[in-house]
């Protein structure tokens, strides 16, 4: 159609979650709206933390606590971030039209790891879109629970799986956000996501911190650029191929220092301790007392006599 005026003609407004080919920040977004920078943003260095790929499975959207997704019988928490709310409105519209409850995600993987090295971590995951069958960008790009990681190859101390650690790229917008920011608030914003990575003959091995080593000898964790795949079955990611070579120097991140990590453990701390304070304690309950029973005393049976005891020699 020809436009009969010099102004140049509006484009449509297309509902787009991630353009295609764009690289964006994947750490699960706690940050209210009102302060967000601009998340597609890139630093100077043309790598950035990002851990993005796409899973599938039968979505329960009614699930409690949270909407869920089964992948080969196993059930995964899925989380929203605060800016996309109506992620799930538009999927369960999205289910509704289809007829399926079986989706494509764009997700972000989120994992919690305990203190115990033993203990399993649990892996869920953050939406940012699905797949309406267009098959653009990542869905176009990406088959079934394949990933893309970009971050520090190193252990952590709760995990006894080498990780890749994700950690908030960094800008100068979020830089003002963190130094206005309270502490606890903070520390969460700046939090790194740590995901664990079967990496059979890694073309570097994994960074580990040894305290005892001198400072100079300790050495530093390289930044990676894989592609990945999620096994269920074994509740970990394993590496497919390489994306770019490793770099000793990462793009520019931003990470809690000790003493905010101390200062919101603290606080955490107190605010526990405050609420159970609040707690009514419960009465406790009274033992019925037993009554004294009064003592008898019993005498000494004496043996009956028998006639062979009686007779006389």
């Amino acid at each position: 159609m020809i436009n009969p005026s010099n102004e140049p003609a509006k484009p449509k407004k297309i509902i787009t979650i991630i353009p295609s080919g764009r690289l964006i920040e994947s750490i699960p977004d706690t940050q209210p709206e009102s302060d967000k920078s601009d998340s597609t943003s890139e630093p100077e260095n043309s790598s950035i933390f990002q851990a993005i790929g796409v899973i599938a499975g039968t979505v329960d959207l009614k699930a409690l606590p949270h909407p869920t997704i089964s992948i080969e019988n196993r059930d995964y928490a899925l989380y929203h971030a605060p800016q996309k709310k109506l992620i799930f409105d538009f999927l369960k519209k999205q289910i509704r039209n289809s007829g399926s409850d079986y989706v494509r995600l764009m997700v972000y993987p989120r994992v919690i790891h305990f203190p115990p090295r033993d203990k399993p971590h649990v892996i869920s995951f953050q939406v940012l879109g699905f797949d309406n069958g267009s098959k653009s960008g990542l869905f176009a790009d990406y088959q079934d629970f394949e990933f893309r990681f970009t971050g520090l190859w190193q252990f952590i101390p709760a995990c006894q799986t080498p990780c890749i650690s994700v950690f908030r790229n960094f800008t100068a917008e979020r830089l003002d956000y963190i130094k206005q920011t309270e502490t606890s608030t903070k520390v969460r914003f700046m939090k790194a996501s740590h995901i664990p990575l079967l990496w059979k003959d890694a073309i570097v091995p994994p960074f580990r911190f040894n305290p005892l080593l001198p400072k100079e000898e300790r050495g530093k964790p390289s930044f990676v650029e894989i592609k990945a795949k999620f096994l269920p079955h074994r509740n970990v990611f394993a590496f497919e191929s390489l994306l770019g070579l490793p770099q000793e120097k990462p793009p520019k991140f931003l990470k809690a220092s000790k003493d905010d990590l101390l200062a919101a453990f603290k606080e955490k701390k107190a605010n526990i301790v405050a609420s159970k304070g609040n707690k009514p304690k419960p009465k406790p309950q009274s033992k019925p007392v037993k009554k004294a029973q009064p003592k008898t005393q019993t005498k000494p049976v004496q043996p009956s006599t028998t006639p062979h005891q009686t007779q006389s020699q």
